[in-house]
């Protein structure tokens, strides 16, 4: 009996500790890494996704690490990463640093799960490097519509490009006065949130100001989304190479439409899809439990 106690507050204090902060170099840039442990374990890599943090796969992280040695980066120009000389935030550069982590890990094939942006990174460098990769899994990330300016015509998605980068010189990033508001602005954007994730979220996500306003941590040029690596007909060809077990899962009550019959998700051969009820675009936060029941046992050998 008091082993048992033992080993359950062994439990809770492990998933109570922080994650062990390094930094890694790619593409001359000093890049965050998260690493949650354990050691002996099989490697699991953790993408976020646009205007996000690692710090947001905590819950996830502190789950996975029961099977898996889980890691989780800031992408360049988020969190605690680098921000990119210029506006050099395109699919090919982020793809690039999380190669140069996993050679780093150097674990392979290798379990590799994105949100959004991070599942458009991790499907991305499935097919570059299918043989690297164990499974897949994408949470809301395969591409824009095929309807976004995205898809549009090379000298359309330039100068697209182009008037972005300018109009983002000319802007300054929004303070907030306090926490609370900056928490505010989070709800905002996922109305599932609860008060305590929304906060986590805020104080791992922002900075804070000489004058005492806060400030979102990642690079406003980061929104400037890149003529290149978006390209339906590219990912098409790309996504066609993957042959990990891949899952995709989408939200039912997400801003982006459910890709029924999108060819990018046809193009995955060893495919899946599952449609989450009750879930925004953040399929993680939003029910958390049922993701990471379907997660667990498709991660599972």
């Amino acid at each position: 009996m008091a082993a048992q106690r033992r080993s359950a507050l062994h439990d809770r204090i492990l998933a109570a500790m922080e994650p062990i902060s390094h930094f890694f170099y790619s593409d001359r840039l000093k890049l965050q890494l998260w690493d949650y442990g354990q050691d002996g374990k099989p490697s699991l890599v953790l993408v976020h996704g646009g205007l996000d943090h690692a710090r947001n796969w905590d819950w996830v992280a502190r789950s996975l690490r029961e099977h898996y040695h889980v890691y989780a980066l800031d992408l360049r120009g988020h969190g605690n990463s680098a921000w990119a000389p210029g506006a050099m935030y395109g699919i090919a550069e982020h793809v690039l640093d999380l190669s140069a982590l996993l050679d780093i890990i150097d674990e392979f094939p290798i379990r590799l799960v994105g949100h959004s942006l991070g599942g458009m990174i991790v499907l991305h460098y499935a097919g570059i490097y299918p043989a690297r990769v164990a499974k897949a899994i994408s949470i809301e990330g395969i591409g824009f519509p095929a309807a976004h300016r995205t898809q549009g015509t090379a000298s359309q998605r330039l100068r697209t490009w182009i008037e972005n980068v300018r109009d983002i010189e000319k802007r300054t990033q929004k303070p907030y006065p306090t926490l609370d508001a900056a928490v505010a602005r989070m709800k905002e954007a996922n109305p599932h949130l609860t008060d305590e994730v929304a906060r986590h979220l805020t104080r791992h996500g922002t900075n804070w100001e000489s004058d005492g306003s806060i400030v979102w941590k990642f690079d406003n040029y980061v929104r400037a989304i890149s003529p290149y690596g978006h390209h339906l007909l590219d990912a098409v060809e790309l996504f066609g190479q993957i042959t990990a077990p891949t899952l995709v899962f989408w939200g039912l009550e997400s801003f982006a439409p459910v890709p029924e019959n999108d060819p990018r998700v046809q193009a995955i051969r060893n495919g899946r899809m599952i449609k989450v009820p009750k879930a925004g675009h953040w399929v993680h936060h939003d029910q958390l439990d049922l993701f990471l029941k379907e997660a667990t046992e498709f991660l599972r050998d």
